[in-house]
């Protein structure tokens, strides 16, 4: 029988399986966690499917395709612990901040979300205490353990997304997005190795950029406490088999062991400009 424990906000923890977050390799000490803010496109039962049809839940509107396997793959090759979220991002958006106009998308690449087209300020209160609040306590609680646990050396964070191939008719030539902001420790050496492929082509700060704003989860829980960090966006249609992603985990895999082998062990850092 799984027991139960109870994040600050009073919802559901982690060996819980009602919880808003999954954990994985929750006993792992490597000085790296791992992230996916937009793991699943799966939805509460009292949401129902918030008006959309099945092939719309499919779609990259609800989740970030394929980054959820790359993630579990990851974690198992690096032995390092995980955090994803349960839920779509259409229900809320992890890596969106509670006063950001996008936390609850009403309207996503051109799809109205009935579900979200009339949400209140109470309703978007609860959203986030029951699933926004409950996953970001969850991955600074990873954080506390790991620090504790190499209390010599500051954990990296590396949170995992993904990227439509074709955005409003552009197609996107990027294999690979490292984003990263003023702190270069994991971004520039992960770009240089990744790289040394001459088939990959790797984005620098694409095809979004982190200059600026690298990320809400990335800038609460490593920018802002001096953790050396990346946000990395995969192409999804790399990703959207099991074998794309087993593949493109084993390639971050690598690429990830060396980086924190040759640059590592790091230590807190502020990068203010």
């Amino acid at each position: 029988m799984q027991s139960m424990s109870r994040t600050a906000s009073g919802f559901a923890a982690a060996d819980d399986a009602e919880a808003p977050f999954e954990r994985v390799n929750a006993s792992a000490v490597a000085p790296v966690l791992l992230v996916c803010d937009h793991a699943s496109r799966t939805l509460p039962p009292a949401y129902g499917t918030l008006g959309l049809d099945a092939a719309e839940l499919w779609r990259h509107i609800a989740w970030d395709i394929g980054a959820a396997d790359v993630t579990r793959r990851l974690a198992a090759l690096l032995d390092a612990p995980a955090v994803l979220s349960r839920y779509s991002r259409l229900l809320v958006d992890c890596n969106r901040a509670e006063s950001d106009p996008t936390l609850v998308c009403r309207i996503s690449d051109g799809t109205v979300v009935p579900g979200n087209r009339d949400i209140d300020g109470t309703e978007t209160a609860q959203r986030i205490a029951r699933y926004h609040t409950p996953y970001h306590e969850a991955v600074g609680g990873e954080i506390q353990r790991l620090t504790a646990a190499t209390a010599t050396r500051a954990p990296a964070l590396v949170d995992i997304h993904s990227f439509t191939p074709v955005m409003k008719g552009f197609a996107r030539p990027w294999h690979v997005g490292v984003l990263w902001n003023r702190d270069p420790r994991l971004a520039r050496p992960l770009m240089d190795v990744l790289a040394e492929d001459p088939t990959l082509v790797v984005g620098d700060n694409e095809p979004y950029s982190g200059r600026g704003n690298v990320g809400y989860t990335t800038r609460r829980h490593a920018e802002s406490a001096g953790l050396p960090h990346v946000l990395i966006e995969i192409r999804q249609d790399l990703i959207d088999t099991h074998q794309g992603a087993e593949a493109w985990a084993q390639r971050l895999a690598s690429a990830l062991r060396r980086v924190l082998a040759e640059c590592g062990p790091f230590r807190r850092e502020d990068h203010a400009p």
